[in-house]
């Protein structure tokens, strides 16, 4: 792959990083300037909250709301020092009153936590000064990291709050004092510091860190290569290898936006090379990095937060998810296939290829992190200790080739890296945190449900509709994190109370909004690939919802065959149910593009279309008209290629 040219990337801010470097040029005569001394001081506390996090998981963590509450305010001062109060803009005199405003709200809780969450239930006026600024500091850090949009919706809870009274209907409630509220986000464990920040500061950071490290030994580069190897070759080759990179990639980040940066790099100019459209190339790596998300076994935050409201370990919640995510990538393949088929566009030449068993054996080593951590989990250990041992163990393996080794200076870097990388998720989890605490403090919960089941009068898929778009539209303007959060304490309820496995009813809300990273007007991923691609960013998004059809139909299938999640101890029913559900898939991805044996007519889409929808339904006997409907519509298309091929003989 050496001679594949990298894509000549359009960056709209080379004028001002040619700027930035002119001055530290300059300022070296002067010795440090304020850009460095402010650089160097963001990397140390970078640092210093990694080792803070890699230490307190192998060694034992803080008191619970020490440690959530430690872990908020050191993530608080490096967004107000990365992240300007203007977008785009310079840090400044506003920065600076918010990062000291965050140092003394710090130094209240770490000199007086005892005293803090002694008064709960009788907060005093300290506590409700700090409590109000850290909520302040909170959504502005909010607003900073992840828009203007997700700020909105957890200063709407804190209104609804006070002023649920006029709400109509069932979303009415008494209003609650300023106080009350104040316990509840900021003297117990049930507001910011809720189970969201819990799993972010004993979890998800070090899970985050554990893929900083592994990527900086070079496992992503080991299995975009690998993934290239063994499927570029075939019919479609560079964009299944970009499914497959991306596949490989996305168990180490559990980041859709972050795998397009990583792989898609490579593989959207590769695709284009080939005959691959800019807008099909950034769609299919859109489509599969966004995948990232519902691989196992890191997936992102959300699951980790799934696990503490299900009470399920999360090595198990890994398991379950596990047949879905793989079903998720095989129907990104056959969109890719099916479509090369009808643009008739071969695989790259073997010649070409890196050989995969070649890659395997000198460089396989880097995948072997990933299986101890699991294996780690499932041998009994917790998620922190996994993670803990699988950094050491990653350093050590980084070893055994100099290529990979390690240095002193990359284990900084990583450190570093896995912290900043978690920034945007921490605000959206203490924010979380706020709507969480909101919805238990006024009972909208158990409203809601009733309201939206209501509404749906009673019927289960109108019911998975309404929420799926509700999914949809959260997901749009925050974090899956976030949108997961506040449809689990108000979606889940009412799909548990219309008869929805508890598993399947949280893995519903959550595929949605992690799908909603493809939907616009906020489809960060999609975006991120047409911005490699060079094609419109909204053209982009729609064409991978399109590709991605398939994956928008998987939670449906899942809610009404639960198998698909090892819901069932039938080991024949679940192997039905996943030979079913691949099944429709593949009728469904080739009904999409168009493409069977030959192109499709529109009555054969029709059919095909049927075929999957009717494969969707549990039961012997619609597996048997979905069948059927796939054999009419494939001897059909046989039949028809048989005489079209006979009359250019007898030509």
């Amino acid at each position: 792959m050496e001679n594949t040219q990298r894509p000549k990337v359009i960056d709209t801010s080379i004028k001002e990083k040619q700027a930035y470097v002119e001055e530290l040029w300059n300022s070296r005569k002067e010795g440090w300037n304020k850009s460095r001394v402010l650089m160097l001081i963001i990397s140390l506390l970078a640092i210093g909250m990694s080792v803070f996090h890699v230490y307190t998981a192998g060694f034992g963590t803080l008191p619970s709301w020490e440690q959530r509450s430690i872990h908020v305010v050191w993530a608080l001062i490096l967004i107000f020092l990365l992240f300007p109060f203007k977008k785009g803009g310079k840090f400044g005199v506003v920065d600076i009153l918010f990062v000291l405003i965050t140092m003394t709200v710090g130094a209240y809780i770490i000199f007086g936590a005892e005293g803090i969450q002694s008064r709960q239930g009788n907060v005093g006026t300290n506590d409700m000064v700090f409590g109000t600024l850290l909520l302040v500091l909170v959504l502005e850090a909010t607003r900073r990291t992840n828009g203007f949009f997700m700020m909105l919706i957890g200063l709407f809870f804190l209104v609804y709050i006070f002023f649920g009274q006029y709400f109509p209907g069932i979303l009415a409630h008494p209003g609650a004092r300023y106080g009350k509220m104040i316990d509840q986000m900021f003297n117990s464990t049930l507001g910011i510091f809720s189970s969201p920040i819990y799993v972010s500061s004993t979890i998800l950071v070090l899970f985050v860190v554990f893929g900083s490290f592994l990527m900086k030994s070079g496992g992503g580069q080991f299995f975009t290569n690998f993934a290239f190897g063994a499927l570029g070759n075939k019919t479609g080759g560079p964009a299944l290898s970009s499914v497959g990179a991306s596949a490989l990639v996305s168990t180490i980040t559990g980041n859709g936006a972050a795998n397009a940066a990583i792989t898609g790099s490579f593989t959207i100019p590769l695709m284009k090379k080939l005959g691959y459209s800019k807008k099909f190339s950034a769609a299919v790596e859109a489509v599969a990095s966004q995948g990232g998300q519902i691989m196992p076994p890191i997936m992102g935050a959300s699951v980790f937060i799934m696990a503490e409201a299900t009470g399920v370990p999360y090595i198990k919640l890994a398991l379950y998810a596990l047949i879905p995510a793989v079903i998720y990538f095989l129907i990104a393949g056959f969109m890719v296939y099916f479509h090369a088929k009808r643009l008739k566009l071969a695989g790259i030449p073997r010649e070409q290829l890196p050989d995969p068993m070649k890659i395997l054996l000198k460089q396989g080593y880097l995948f072997l992190p990933i299986l101890i951590i699991i294996g780690l989990m499932i041998y009994g250990y917790s998620p922190m200790k996994a993670g803990f041992y699988a950094i050491l163990i990653t350093v050590g393996i980084s070893w055994i080739r100099k290529s990979t080794r390690m240095s002193f200076l990359d284990i900084l870097a990583a450190l570093e890296t896995g912290i900043r990388g978690s920034l945007a998720v921490i605000a959206a989890c203490a924010t979380a945190g706020i709507i969480v605490g909101a919805v238990s403090l006024t009972g909208l919960g158990l409203n809601f449900s009733r309201f939206v089941i209501d509404l749906a009068g009673g019927q289960l898929f109108l019911l998975l509709l309404l929420i799926a778009v509700a999914s949809i539209v959260l997901g749009m303007g925050m974090p899956t994190v976030s949108a997961y959060v506040i449809l689990s304490v108000l979606g889940v309820p009412a799909l548990v109370d219309a008869g929805v496995n508890l598993i399947a009813a949280h893995m519903f809300v959550f595929y949605f909004g992690v799908l909603s990273g493809l939907t616009p007007p906020v489809a960060i991923t999609a975006y991120t690939t047409a911005g490699i691609a060079g094609s419109n960013p909204n053209a982009t998004a729609l064409y991978a919802i399109r590709i991605g059809a398939g994956g928008f139909l998987i939670p449906f299938i899942f809610v009404y065959n639960p198998e698909l999640l090892l819901q069932s101890e039938n080991t024949l029913e679940i192997i039905l149910a996943v030979v079913s559900a691949l099944f429709s898939c593949f009728l469904f991805s080739a009904a999409i593009e168009r493409y069977l044996v030959n192109e499709l007519n529109l009555i054969q889409r029709i059919l095909m279309f049927t075929a999957s929808a009717v494969l969707v339904i549990p039961g012997l006997l619609t597996d048997i008209v979905g069948l059927g409907l796939f054999l009419l519509v494939y001897l059909w298309q046989k039949r028809t290629v048989m005489e079209s091929t006979t009359k250019q003989l007898n030509v």
